[in-house]
C-alpha cells in the first residue's frame, strides 16, 4: 500500500535565538516490508543539511541555524510503499531449541545491546515482578512475546498526555496509564528480562479507513517493538494495539530505547521560553 506522510515540527520562541544545532531522524527505512520512494525535508529558516547513518543504521540529518530566528519549522514529506511481510512461521525453531539458542553465550554476546536494561526499559523490581507473571514459554519465543504484548495491552490503559517523554517502564506500572512509547518500553523490559532481544521502533501508524478518508482524531508518531525470534528473525509487534506489524505501519528507525531515535532533538542559544507543536498526517497516496 502506498502511503503519504507529512510530519511538521514547529518551535516558537519568546525571543530571538541563535546557534540552533539539531539532529533529525525522520527518514523512513527501506527493508523487506517497506520501501521509501521519496523523502523531502524543508527547514525554515533555510539551512544546509548534512546526512549520515548512525550506529543502528538510521538515516540522520543534522543542521545548524546560526542566524537569529523566532521560529523553527521542520517539515518532512515521505512516500512509502508498505506490504504485509510474508513471515514463514514454520521456520521458527521449536520451543526448547529456540530458548536454548537465546541463552547461549555467543548469542547473548552478539545481542547484548538489545538485552541490557536502559533508563527507559528498566529492570526495576516492579518490572521484574510483572515479567514473572507472563507465561507462554512452552509455546516458544513467539508465543511468549504474544502473551507479553497482550498482558500489557490488557493491564494498562492508553491515555494521551498521562505520561511524558521521560516516563520509564516502572513508572508506567505505578501510574497504570500511558502512551505508545511507554507500552513499547515496558515490552522491551519484559523481553530483555526473559532473555529475548528487543529493540525500540519509531514510526507511524495509518489509522484512516480503506477509502482514503482521514481518521477523526489527531494522528501522531507511533512507537512499537521488534523482537528476535530464532528461525524467523526480527518481528515487529505493537503492544499499544496488540497487533503484529502490517502494512499500516511505517518504520523510521530503531535503537535500544527512545533516546537512540528521538525524531527531532537539538540545542540553541537564547531564551528558555518556547512552545512546540507537532502535527502528523498519514494518508493513502492517490493513484493514477
Amino acid at each position: 500500500m502506498k502511503l503519504d506522510i507529512c510530519h511538521v515540527t514547529r518551535y516558537r520562541y519568546d525571543a530571538s535565538v541563535t546557534d540552533s544545532v539539531n539532529e533529525i531522524r525522520l527518514t523512513p527505512r527501506t527493508d523487506e516490508r517497506q520501501a521509501c520512494y521519496q523523502h523531502r525535508l524543508v527547514i525554515e529558516p533555510n539551512v544546509q543539511l548534512l546526512s549520515y547513518e548512525d550506529y543502528f543504521g538510521n538515516r540522520v540529518h543534522s543542521f545548524t541555524a546560526n542566524d537569529p530566528h523566532r521560529e523553527l519549522v521542520i517539515t518532512s514529506h515521505s512516500t512509502v510503499v508498505t506490504r504485509d511481510r510474508d513471515v514463514i512461521w514454520k521456520a521458527a525453531w521449536g520451543s526448547e531449541e529456540s530458548w536454548n539458542r537465546l541463552r547461549s553465550a555467543d548469542f547473548i554476546d552478539g545481542n547484548a545491546e538489545y538485552l541490557l536494561p536502559t533508563s527507559y526499559a528498566s529492570f526495576h523490581p516492579s518490572v521484574i515482578h510483572f515479567a514473572s507473571g507472563i507465561g507462554g514459554e512452552d509455546d516458544g519465543v513467539f508465543g511468549f512475546i504474544r502473551n507479553a504484548a497482550t498482558a500489557i495491552y490488557e493491564e494498562f490503559e492508553y491515555k494521551p498526555h498521562s505520561t511524558g517523554v521521560h516516563t520509564t517502564a516502572d513508572e508506567l506500572i505505578g501510574i497504570g496509564t500511558g502512551v505508545c512509547q511507554d507500552f513499547a518500553h515496558l515490552l522491551l523490559s519484559v523481553c530483555r528480562i526473559r532473555g529475548v532481544p528487543a529493540r525500540y521502533v519509531s514510526g507511524y501508524h495509518f489509522v484512516g479507513d480503506l477509502q482514503g478518508r482521514d481518521a477523526e482524531f489527531e494522528q501522531a508518531s507511533h512507537a512499537w517493538a521488534e523482537v528476535y525470534i530464532p528461525g524467523v528473525g526480527w518481528q515487529g509487534i505493537d503492544p499499544t494495539n496488540n497487533n503484529l506489524i502490517d502494512w499500516r505501519y511505517v518504520k523510521l528507525g530503531h535503537g535500544r530505547d527512545y533516546t537512540d531515535i528521538v525524531p527531532v532533538k537539538g540545542i540553541y542559544r537564547g531564551t528558555a521560553g518556547q512552545t512546540l507543536q507537532v502535527t502528523v498526517d498519514v494518508r493513502l497516496a492517490e493513484t493514477g
